[in-house]
């Protein structure tokens, strides 16, 4: 089985936060293609907590899910995600990295090893009025490299 993992380590590299929301799945395509400019790696980072991770399918009806579980539904989740938006065969390499922790800090974690951090300007919470998420903020603020925060397409 999965070994949850509670922070990100990179050599080098594009990452992006994924979190589903249209800002995210914005900020993946521009991290792909940053990625691809620099002939490097795409890091796609996606936190979860219990709250957050999609049910895993075969659990039944009233069992808990394991946390390794709800790990793999996670991942398996960010893949179909990256697949639907990159295609089959991205144009740079890419490694999931599936984090059980808060966004903010999966994120600046990953930001202690990359070229370049790629964030919505907004995720799924908060104020619809905000032109800055928490999330993107923290980021903006603490990151330990350049980060570049992308808007959906309007």
């Amino acid at each position: 089985m999965e070994r949850t993992v509670q922070r990100v380590e990179l050599d080098g590299g594009v990452a992006v936060g994924l979190d589903g929301s249209p800002s995210s799945l914005r900020a993946l395509e521009v991290a792909a293609h940053e990625a691809n400019l620099r002939s490097g790696a795409l890091h796609v980072v996606r936190a979860w907590s219990m709250r957050t991770a999609p049910r895993p399918a075969d659990c039944p009806p009233g069992a808990v899910p394991s946390m390794d579980a709800y790990q793999q539904s996670v991942d398996e989740s960010t893949e179909m995600i990256v697949r639907d938006h990159l295609g089959e065969t991205p144009p740079v390499p890419i490694q999931r990295h599936i984090v059980h922790s808060p966004s903010p800090q999966a994120l600046l974690s990953a930001s202690r090893g990359a070229d370049l951090l790629v964030v919505g300007h907004r995720g799924r919470g908060g104020f619809a009025g905000l032109l800055l998420g928490s999330v993107a903020e923290q980021c903006v603020r603490h990151a330990a490299c350049p980060v570049l925060v992308v808007r959906p397409t309007i």
